[in-house]
């Protein structure tokens, strides 16, 4: 079969309408078996992919050039002695912008004050959520040495254990919401524990990717770019960043309120926005040397204190988001990162310590710091397990983690796998384990009222505070969480 070859505008539409068409079919699927869609999203791209047909079958949808399958839609290759690659650059740009979207999103779902107002509690539980499945994902890649971990590759088992930081709040929300427990004293702490963690997160990533880049520079580097390349220089531009950053910011989100006034709920608010976040993008990785979802996360935080704009800003940029650019992302991953030919015994088994360490991590982690303030033992196995979901931000590192730009210190592709599998377990297991718990009468004080609904007035703003962002977050979220008609 001769393959049609993607080396036009048109050629790469067709094929973004295979790809939607697939993602949103396997997605509604996913959504109606209550998962997540960002997994239908991946399975409808390892399915049009090369990954499993194309390896097994020696043809595939879409694809590259190989010897070893024929794609229909020939993304790369070379045709009467020309070489094209328009539908792997144009599938690339897609899915960067895709995935600063995504990161710029979860900024603007950020409620600052409603942060400040969740206490230690929520920051402790946050730091463990972090710290203890960091350690757990690094200390588990030591003895896989044979399939590219181990100590000589310590960058890689770092990666690892960031990734099994990431948590995704949106079905833990939606199981709370269901049984009436959202604005309680724990539910508000679980929330805002689970935002402060991707914040956190995004940090850890960027420190670690960077001094990771530190060590790809040229030999013939010279001036700022040696300096760059460096890990004292990466350190020094990483926190030289974040002060550029929030020092802009202070003037940016003046002038976004003032602009909100004037020009209330109108387009060039986003538009402005969107602006903010590419410049933000490129500020963070051309100049400073720091991931670029780092800067976007960041665009959209600082742009989350100009409340209404943020709220009008997040709904009009979601609509571009979940319509093309996000599909395009997830799917992107599955045509191109995940493989299943190159898989052994190793990978498999590590896929599966690794997700065991994530969800003990979790629940070790934030559980302690929970009994810690004086919740009971069910009460710390909620916080644990309500902090267990993985979604969008785990494959966002991912993709960052395995991206070539890390030289040697990048994770194989083939990791991908992993984070599949601890979105997929955690998907299932944590709505399921959170009825269980709430099954259990809830203890009651003398005067009959449930301790977790005796909230104090500081508590109760931001549990309200937290209760709107995640209404917000739910309703911008429609890929993880599945709450939004389709």
């Amino acid at each position: 079969m001769i393959p049609f070859a993607i080396d036009s505008g048109l050629g790469f539409a067709i094929v973004l309408a295979v790809i939607l068409f697939f993602t949103k079919f396997f997605g509604l699927l996913f959504r109606h078996y209550g998962l997540p869609q960002v997994l239908g999203y991946i399975v409808a791209g390892i399915l049009v992919g090369p990954a499993i047909f194309g390896e097994f079958c020696g043809f595939c949808i879409i694809g590259v050039e190989s010897d070893a399958y024929t794609p229909l839609f020939l993304l790369k290759g070379t045709i009467g002695g020309e070489t094209f690659s328009m539908g792997t650059d144009g599938l690339e740009i897609f899915s960067k912008i895709g995935v600063l979207f995504l990161m710029f999103s979860t900024g603007l779902e950020t409620d600052i004050k409603a942060l400040r107002q969740t206490g230690l509690a929520a920051t402790l539980m946050a730091c463990a959520g972090v710290a203890v499945p960091m350690v757990l994902g690094a200390l588990i890649c030591l003895p896989f040495g044979e399939i590219g971990l181990g100590p000589e590759n310590i960058y890689r088992c770092i990666f690892v254990g960031a990734i099994l930081t990431a948590t995704s709040v949106a079905i833990t929300v939606s199981v709370l919401k269901e049984l009436g427990k959202i604005s309680t004293k724990l539910g508000t702490t679980i929330v805002s524990a689970a935002i402060i963690d991707d914040v956190i997160g995004i940090i850890v990533l960027s420190i670690v990717s960077g001094i990771a880049k530190s060590g790809t520079a040229g030999a013939d580097a010279t001036g700022f770019e040696a300096f760059k390349a460096t890990p004292y220089g990466t350190v020094i531009m990483i926190v030289a960043f974040f002060a550029v950053a929030f020092a802009l910011g202070f003037g940016i989100s003046k002038l976004f309120r003032w602009m909100e006034k004037r020009w209330p709920n109108t387009h060039r608010l986003p538009v402005f926005s969107i602006v903010v976040c590419f410049f933000y993008s490129w500020l963070a990785e051309e100049i400073f040397g720091v991931a670029d979802i780092t800067g976007a996360f960041l665009a959209g935080i600082i742009l989350s204190t100009a409340h209404r704009a943020s709220i009008y800003t997040d709904k009009k940029v979601d609509v571009n988001t979940y319509t093309m650019f996000a599909p395009v992302f997830f799917a992107n991953i599955g045509i191109s990162s995940i493989t299943f030919a190159g898989m052994n015994g190793q990978i498999i088994l590590f896929a599966f310590l690794a997700v065991l360490m994530g969800l003990i991590g979790k629940i070790v982690g934030c559980g302690a710091v929970a009994k810690a303030f004086k919740y009971n033992l069910r009460e710390s196995t909620i916080a644990g397990v309500g902090m267990m979901a993985r979604g969008e931000v785990a494959l966002i590192v991912t993709a960052t983690a395995t991206s070539t730009e890390l030289g040697a210190n990048a994770l194989p592709g083939e990791f991908m796998i992993m984070t599949v599998l601890l979105i997929l377990v955690s998907s299932i297991l944590t709505p399921i384990l959170l009825k269980l718990l709430y099954k259990e009468r809830t203890p009651s004080s003398p005067d009959g009222t449930a301790q977790n609904e005796l909230l104090t007035d500081e508590a109760a703003a931001a549990a309200q505070a937290a209760g709107a962002q995640v209404a917000a977050g739910e309703a911008a979220q429609p890929v993880a969480s599945g709450s939004k008609n389709a």
